[in-house]
Order: C-alpha cells, then sequence, then structure tokens
C-alpha cells in the first residue's frame, strides 16, 4: 500500500475493526473508497454475523461502476468446525483467499519460535549464558506443546490455544527475575511458566501435570552443563549468537518423529488411522443413497435390514421388581448392580422404542419425522444414532460394534443378577459408571474392616494371569479384566511398565486385582500415577487412578501420555 501512496495517513486506507456498532463506520468507508478509489480493512467479519449480508450486497453492488483502484480486503478467524461456518458463498467466491497456516513439524515451529526474538533479545541479560540457555529450552518447549495437538488426545486431553505472547511474555518474565536474582531461581521460574504462563490455558489436571514435566526437564540447573537433551539425540546448544542457533536446528535437530515430543512412534500411527477414518466417512457421507422407489423418504432396504436384525436380537427388559426380590442383603457391590440394570433398561427402551417407530413410517402407518430421519440416516452409515447416545456410556465404537459391545454388557448383568454372586473377574468396561464398582470396593472393604471411607484408596495388583486362569474371586476386593493400556505396554514377566512394541497400539492388560487399603499404606516410590479413561476420547470420559509398578522415571510415562483404556 505503501508503495502506490495508500495509507491511512493520507486517508487512502480505512481501516476498520469490526465489533458492536462498527456496521455503520464500515458501511461508510465502503461508500466513500468505491467512489474515490480508497482501500477498505475490514477485521475480524466474523463477529459480526448478522451483518454479513448486508455486506455481501454491498460489495456486490459497488463491484460495477466503481472505482478502478478500489479495492476491499477482509479478516477472519477460521471456523471450528463445517456447521459454525458463517461467511455468505457470495462472498468468499468472489474473492482471492489467504489463508495463514501455522508451522506444522518440529523444524518450522522451532525456528518459528526463535524468529520472534533478535540478537539484540540474546545479549540483554546481564547473566547471559543462562539467559541464552533458558530461552532456547523455552523455544523448544513452545514447539513441542504447540506442535503435540497433532497427536490428538494422546498429545492433550483438551486442545488449548497456546500462541506466541506466551512465549514472548515467559521471555520478558525470565529477563526480570533473572536480573532481580542472584542465582537462577529455578523453581520458581518453572512455576511461573508451567502454571500461569502456559498453565492459563490449561483446564484440565492431568495436562497440567504434562507441562510441569515437560518443564522440569527442559528447564534445570544441570542445562547449564549442557547435560540436557531435549530430545533424543538433541542436546541443548552451547552458547552461540542468534544465527548459530538456527544453524545449530538446521545441522542437530533429529528428523520428525514423535520421539521429540516424548512419545511413542505408535502415536503417529493412531493420529494418522484417525485422519484417515474422518476422510473416508467423509467420502461416504457425500455418497448418493440409493433408495428403492416405494421406499418412502429416501429410505433403502438396507437400513430395514439392520432395523429389523437389531430389533430380533434385543433382550427382554429387566423385571426390577424380581431382582430387588432376589437380593437379601443390599451389599454395595448388589446397589450397583441394581442402578446398572435400570441404566441399561432405559437404554434399551428407548431403542426398542424408536425402531418400532421408525419400523411403522416405513410401513406408512406414521409420518416420518425428522427424527426418524436422523435415525435411519445413522442406521445407513453404522453410525450409533444420537438419540441411542444420549442414555448410553461413551463410545467411539460404529453401530454394529457398538450393539455387540452392548449385547455383552447385557449378558454379564444377566450373569450377575441371577444370584448375586461376584463374578470371578469383573468386566470394568461393561460398566455405564465404572466408577461406582470401583467405589464398592472401598464400601464394602470398609464396612469389613470398620476403617473410615475418607482415609482409604484402592490398591492396584497386575497379575500375571489372563481372564480364563481365574476361577473364583478373591476374599476381599475384586478382579477387574478388559483394560487396554495406550502409549505403552505392560511386561508381565517382570511386572512393570516397558516400552510399547511397534504397531501394537493397545495391548491388552493382564487381569488386575483391586482391593482398598488405608491411604497411608499406599506405595508411592517407583510407581506411575497412571489415569483410567473409558475410550479414547479421553478427557472426560476420566474414571479412576491406578498407580502402577515401573522402573523407570514416571516422567517418561507422563510425557509418553500413557493411559488405560477401557475401550479400543
Amino acid at each position: 500500500g505503501r508503495k502506490l501512496n495508500f495509507t491511512i495517513d493520507n486517508g487512502r486506507i480505512h481501516n476498520v475493526s469490526l465489533g458492536q456498532g462498527q456496521e455503520v463506520v464500515a458501511e461508510r468507508a465502503l461508500e466513500v473508497a468505491a467512489t474515490q478509489g480508497h482501500w477498505v480493512i475490514l477485521q475480524n467479519i466474523h463477529l459480526v454475523a448478522r451483518w454479513l449480508g448486508t455486506l455481501e450486497k454491498m460489495v456486490e453492488q459497488y463491484s460495477l461502476g466503481s472505482h478502478a483502484d478500489y479495492r476491499v480486503f477482509m479478516s477472519a478467524e477460521p471456523a471450528p468446525s463445517p456447521e459454525a461456518h458463517i461467511i455468505p458463498q457470495g462472498l468468499l467466491e468472489n474473492a482471492i483467499k489467504i489463508t495463514n497456516e501455522p508451522p506444522t513439524g518440529m523444524y518450522a515451529n522451532l525456528h518459528k519460535a526463535l524468529d520472534l526474538f533478535t540478537q539484540d533479545t540474546l545479549e540483554m541479560c546481564s547473566k547471559e549464558i543462562e539467559f541464552k540457555c533458558v530461552l532456547f529450552a523455552l523455544c523448544y518447549f513452545h514447539a513441542v506443546v504447540a506442535e503435540r495437538r497433532k497427536f490428538g488426545t494422546q498429545g492433550w486431553n483438551r486442545p488449548y490455544p497456546f500462541n506466541n505472547g506466551d512465549l514472548t511474555i515467559s521471555i520478558n518474565v525470565l529477563y526480570n527475575y533473572l536480573e532481580a536474582n542472584p542465582k537462577v531461581p529455578w523453581d520458581d521460574l518453572r512455576y511461573l511458566f508451567g502454571e500461569i504462563m502456559y498453565g492459563g490455558h490449561i483446564t484440565d489436571d492431568w495436562d497440567r501435570r504434562l507441562c510441569r514435566t515437560y518443564l522440569s526437564e527442559y528447564v534445570r540447573a544441570e542445562m547449564l552443563e549442557g547435560e540436557v537433551y531435549l530430545a533424543p539425540g538433541f542436546l541443548i546448544p552451547p552458547s552461540l549468537d542468534y544465527k548459530g542457533y538456527h544453524e545449530y536446528i538446521d545441522d542437530n535437530l533429529p528428523p520428525e518423529s514423535p520421539y521429540l515430543y516424548g512419545l511413542h512412534p505408535n502415536a503417529e500411527i493412531g493420529f494418522l488411522t484417525v485422519t484417515s477414518d474422518r476422510l473416508f466417512r467423509t467420502v461416504l457421507e457425500m455418497q448418493p443413497k440409493e433408495s428403492d422407489a416405494g421406499g418412502g423418504a429416501g429410505v433403502s432396504r438396507e437400513e430395514k435390514a439392520i432395523l429389523d436384525e437389531i430389533i430380533e436380537k434385543l433382550p427382554e427388559p429387566f423385571n426390577m421388581a424380581e431382582i430387588m426380590a432376589k437380593a437379601v442383603d443390599k451389599t454395595p457391590y448388589v446397589v450397583v448392580a441394581f442402578q446398572e440394570c435400570e441404566r441399561m433398561n432405559i437404554l434399551t427402551h428407548e431403542i426398542r422404542r424408536s425402531l418400532k417407530e421408525l419400523d411403522l413410517g416405513l410401513k406408512g402407518e406414521l409420518t416420518i419425522t425428522s427424527d426418524m430421519e436422523e435415525l435411519a440416516t445413522a442406521l445407513f452409515y453404522d453410525n450409533v444414532p444420537e438419540r441411542w447416545t444420549r442414555y448410553a456410556y461413551p463410545s467411539l465404537l460404529s453401530l454394529g460394534a457398538w450393539y455387540a459391545d452392548l449385547l455383552l454388557r447385557i449378558r454379564e448383568l444377566e450373569v450377575w443378577t441371577t444370584d448375586f454372586v461376584l463374578p470371578a473377574t469383573v468386566w470394568l468396561a461393561g460398566f455405564f459408571n465404572p466408577q461406582s464398582f470401583l467405589t464398592a470396593i472401598m464400601q464394602s472393604m470398609a464396612r469389613k474392616n470398620e476403617w473410615p471411607l475418607d482415609k482409604m484408596c484402592l490398591s492396584v495388583e497386575v497379575t500375571k494371569k489372563n481372564r480364563d486362569d481365574i476361577t473364583a474371586p478373591p476374599r476381599e476386593g475384586s478382579y477387574v479384566h478388559g483394560l487396554f493400556m495406550e502409549g505403552a505396554r505392560w511386561d508381565i514377566p517382570s511386572g512393570v511398565i516397558a516400552d510399547a512394541r511397534l504397531k501394537e497400539l493397545a495391548p491388552m492388560m493382564p487381569v488386575i486385582f483391586i482391593r482398598a487399603i488405608p491411604v497411608d499404606r499406599m506405595e508411592t516410590k517407583n510407581v506411575y500415577e497412571c489415569p483410567v479413561y473409558k475410550t479414547r476420547m479421553r478427557g472426560p470420559t476420566y474414571v479412576w487412578t491406578f498407580h502402577l509398578k515401573t522402573k523407570e522415571k514416571a516422567a517418561k510415562w507422563i510425557l509418553a501420555g500413557v493411559a488405560l483404556l477401557l475401550q479400543v
């Protein structure tokens, strides 16, 4: 603009930051610019969704017969999901579109983080060696936390908007603290970066632990001796100038791999599988649906076949009155069984009701509603219908696998409620609410030993046995099976967590013996506090924390995102 003599100062550029009440200003600017040949910059047009229709009309109106130099530039944030697109199609079709993509890969991210500073930044602190050392480590940390998002929930439980401002402010804080203290206050710096600067974005406790662990690995006193590896094969660089650091990255940074983030290579397989699944599902949903002429409302024969099969296999609901009469003693375990049966009845009732309603609709006896259409579409695409998931448990399975899994859960409950004897080994994933069963273990042992419930915790012992080897339940506590480990594997001979084998994304765990013990007897040495989640979605599906034995530092498993899953 300056080259062509368009500047804000000479009034030939109108810069409007849209928001409350700025629409009128923007309309006036467009009018003036169209007649006098000025440029208009409209920033953040996504904030004025209601006005975009007017904007589209004005842009179209002034596109004819306006001054030859008249130009309009617009900026907007990308929409978080396809449903959230609000910019009119007319504007998108007639515009030249430029997107500013964040860098991908550690190499580009690390260079970009370093580009936020200059040679002057490196020289501004009186403790130059310490300042440069921590600055480079923070640049690496910033690149890691930003790029780790691509690994999905194994990277971060929830996505966070880490940005360049976090890094530049952290460097300002580092400068102030180094100038104000005779010695480097390592703990204070780690706390400020991990709990306030970056930690301020983080809402999940496990993610906060991950952030803290990264900083305790990267920012520590040993780094000044050059003994800290930021990644396998990537030492913290010696004291160099600005250009030297860029060259050091070019020459020494290992090729892009999950190892740079502390993750296992399997994490990459996982995220690429999810990406390709999403792509194929989108392609499938774009296919036209074939429907037979008399089927009504575009419903094909396949849906009808799936519908009949589901109804045919669906067992009768649990007779709650009969089950309650059978249970003489209302132990914590029996209460859990009651709750599970009631929840299962609600779910199977909704499945049966909605399918019968759809069946009548297909026969022409009822008018097809939007709910019925959604159900039919879900059956066609092998998705679990949204109306069922409302009453169900978290699951990422397709409809076929989900329904087979549902029938297995019902079978487990049927076996358990025949005589209320605790199964030899309990399928923990088979519960709507696994926490209730784990709490029942604590309650029953608290009553038996007369211990206070609030001073107890669960002790987890991984056995060397499989489900088939267990013939009777333990005297106290319970055996549980059906858990999977993501990010690592359980080494049965040595009884500790070990590195995962390539291409084994979620190896099965042996049977686990769970019992309750007083908190003061809990082992805290050589253990990894491993979160247990219901599905790969992690985050909101958290169940419990199991203390698992490890010979290596717990930090290794924290960075690798190791967790136990009830369903894969």
